[in-house]
């Protein structure tokens, strides 16, 4: 084998060092940024967001957001910084909802919020999770994740879990644990399967 000469070396840094460039520039055209599923760009971009569901006129929830944007082709709305209050038939805040994040699918009202999700009631009961849907036509609240329910000194927790926005009824589907506080001061602590 001949050595190269400097003009051939020259060439083969070359070519080594464009074919380096293609090969990084496939590599980075064949990644998916995690935060964008598409290529999709919103129709419109709104600050200090809010819209309500009504009933006969009679306010179900009002969804504020603190930037939204709009996916018309979807019938989508991604929300950031959001806030829903619920009402209950009187027309009164019964609980509101908290998260980092969350959609609003405009076509059922559904609702999916993620992030650090609080849904607090206006009688003090506090439900945390870190995602859940809420089904506008069932008026329910559904989560498979890890939940945990707080309500007067007492701590429920567990995996799956179903309520009415105002937690006056719910369930819990598995893994349930319960922290109860006794009259007298006391604590009991339970494994139970139900609640």
């Amino acid at each position: 084998m001949r050595p190269l000469g400097t003009s051939n070396l020259v060439v083969l840094l070359v070519v080594l060092t464009a074919l380096t460039a293609s090969l990084a520039g496939c590599e980075r055209r064949g990644r998916v940024d995690p935060g964008v599923a598409s290529g999709e760009l919103p129709d419109q971009e709104v600050a200090d967001f809010s819209v309500t569901e009504t009933d006969q006129g009679n306010p179900q929830w009002t969804m504020y957001a603190r930037s939204a944007s709009v996916f018309s082709a979807r019938n989508l709305i991604v929300a950031h910084g959001v806030r829903v209050d619920f009402f209950g038939e009187d027309g009164t805040r019964s609980s509101t909802l908290t998260a980092r994040e969350g959609e609003l699918h405009q076509l059922r009202r559904n609702m999916v919020a993620r992030g650090n999700v609080v849904l607090q009631t206006a009688e003090g009961t506090r439900m945390s999770t870190e995602q859940l849907r809420f089904l506008n036509r069932e008026q329910k609240i559904v989560s498979d994740d890890f939940v945990r329910v707080e309500r007067g000194g007492d701590v429920l927790t567990g995996v799956g879990f179903e309520s009415d926005p105002r937690l006056e009824h719910f369930e819990f589907k598995r893994e349930v644990k319960a922290t109860v506080r006794t009259q007298s001061g006391g604590v009991l602590e339970s494994g139970k399967e139900d609640r």
